[in-house]
């Protein structure tokens, strides 16, 4: 018998506890449904799934590493994620620990086919949020303008008289006191002792240093803040006087310390291996003697002395551009792009087609609803036992099971995409997301010096196997770029 975990989120208000509560009835139906123990549950509430900074989500996928578990089932994709780039990272690392993303919601089988449909979806789960997003802030301007509480924590000094915030006078004095001692020179720590000392505690406890640096930093206490290009002056009043503001803002900007760090993405990272030693090619990064930052992938074998292995490093941009080039010039094609289209509209056909899971249960239902049907209008006659209240309590109960099932294999056989929805999706991951591209389509990297070899495990087909710089569908065969002789710039690490 196969494993799962569930996920299940809500992220917004109008979505609650019983948010969850359906979200695992419906995971748990479709285990049961397909023979899939479930080992564990994973919950994050009023957390939004266009990014991954999600306590119980993180904990999953790091959990995943312990490989005692065969899938991650949700409710629906967007359940996971909103985020192609997030969604296409955590799939590849949990990919990597053996595990499977199942949606209770979505139809999706595990075919190259399928592959396009899941990110199809995952693109316009995607899109539905961005366009969630404006609506949002459109209407988030319309309360600013109206000088309203928009909602959120609202910050220490303030409280709310109806949907107005205003002064809380005794925590605006604690306020004012923290920018006149930072003004001074008054190290924060002192700060807090000293208000500690007049018995002003947050929650139980003095306040933290963190607390303490964020009202210094919140712009709010000036009675004037900038949201984006938009300057708001009439929500919050003032409690900080302008010039005291500006005098600690300056003096908190100086006493920061440290550079913010750009992380680096290497998009072949754990895809290529050394043509000539079989070890993998890790991702490297160097400081040339002018001090010039340089990054390149480079033969593990190689690096750790494992072996003899004369494998020259390359460097990271001319590498990933090829990559990039290769599967583009196949995406381009557009015997591939009308091949995707027909490929992936025939499957859904096939889905919508054979559900014979659905008659079953609807005829189910059916037989149920007659059921308990007999039963009221016996009870209308006065025939009313024991029995007969017991056994129209089970006939609810399993109507209540019966709606749930049907509902998930409804949504199974009303899930469409368009042609041009197809079209349009590849279209636009051509131009914009390189990492997606990589993640769904290349299967593995074969480098040499004078040579590189894409192994794709992507959904791009062609019609015959012979066609060598194609890709194919039939089962088990593999397509293969190989890029002869390539004068590619090398970096020698």
């Amino acid at each position: 018998m196969k494993t799962a975990v569930i996920y299940a989120r809500y992220s917004c208000d109008n979505q609650s506890e019983q948010s969850i509560e359906g979200q695992l009835r419906v995971c748990q139906d479709y285990a049961k449904a397909n023979n899939i123990l479930i080992l564990d549950t994973y919950i994050d509430r009023a957390m939004t799934g266009t990014n991954d900074n999600r306590a119980d989500f993180q904990r999953m996928i790091k959990d995943s590493a312990r490989k005692e578990w065969d899938y991650v089932l949700v409710y629906k994709l967007d359940r996971f994620s909103r985020d192609k780039y997030a969604t296409a990272i955590h799939k590849k690392t949990l990919k990597d620990n053996g595990v499977k993303v199942l949606s209770a919601m979505e139809n999706i089988p595990d075919t190259p086919e399928g592959i396009i449909l899941e990110s199809l979806l995952e693109g316009m789960n995607q899109y539905y949020s961005a366009e969630l997003s404006q609506k949002v802030k459109r209407g988030m301007k319309e309360t600013r303008l109206k000088g309203l509480y928009q909602g959120g924590t609202l910050p220490y000094g303030y409280k709310l008289d109806g949907r107005k915030v205003v002064i809380n006078e005794q925590q605006a004095k604690n306020v004012l006191f923290m920018y006149e001692q930072y003004s001074k020179g008054v190290f924060v720590c002192d700060i807090i002792k000293a208000l500690t000392e007049q018995g002003v505690l947050h929650k139980g406890k003095p306040l933290a240093k963190n607390t303490v640096y964020g009202i210094l930093s919140n712009e709010k206490y000036s009675g004037t803040y900038k949201k984006g290009d938009e300057i708001v002056d009439n929500i919050y009043p003032q409690i900080v006087p302008t010039e005291l503001f500006e005098i600690v803002r300056q003096k908190v900007n100086a006493n920061k310390f440290g550079k913010t760090c750009v992380k680096t993405v290497f998009l072949l990272k754990n895809k290529v291996k050394c043509g000539y030693c079989g070890e993998q090619i890790n991702a490297e990064s160097g400081t040339a003697k002018n001090g010039t930052k340089k990054y390149y992938y480079k033969c593990n074998g190689r690096k750790n002395r494992k072996n003899d292995c004369k494998k020259t490093a390359i460097r990271k941009d001319i590498l990933e551009e090829f990559v990039l080039n290769a599967i583009i010039e196949q995406l381009s094609e557009p015997k591939h792009l009308e091949h995707i289209v027909t490929c992936v509209m025939q499957k859904q056909d096939e889905l919508i087609k054979v559900n014979s899971n659905l008659t079953i249960l609807e005829k189910e239902q059916k037989q149920n609803e007659t059921a308990i049907n007999n039963i009221m209008t016996a009870i209308e006659h006065g025939i009313f036992t024991a029995t007969t209240s017991k056994r129209l309590k089970e006939l609810e109960s399993r109507q209540e099971d019966l709606d749930r099932l049907i509902t998930i294999e409804r949504s199974k056989t009303t899930m469409r995409v368009t042609e041009k929805q197809v079209r349009e999706f590849y279209k636009e991951a051509l131009k914009s997301e390189p990492l997606l591209l990589i993640n769904y389509y290349v299967k593995e990297i074969i480098l040499r010096d004078d040579e590189i070899t894409i192994i794709f495990n992507s959904p791009l087909t062609t019609n015959s196997p012979d066609e060598s710089q194609g890709f194919s569908f039939y089962k088990g065969f593999i397509s293969i770029y190989t890029a002869q002789t390539m004068e590619l710039e090398m970096y020698a690490g």
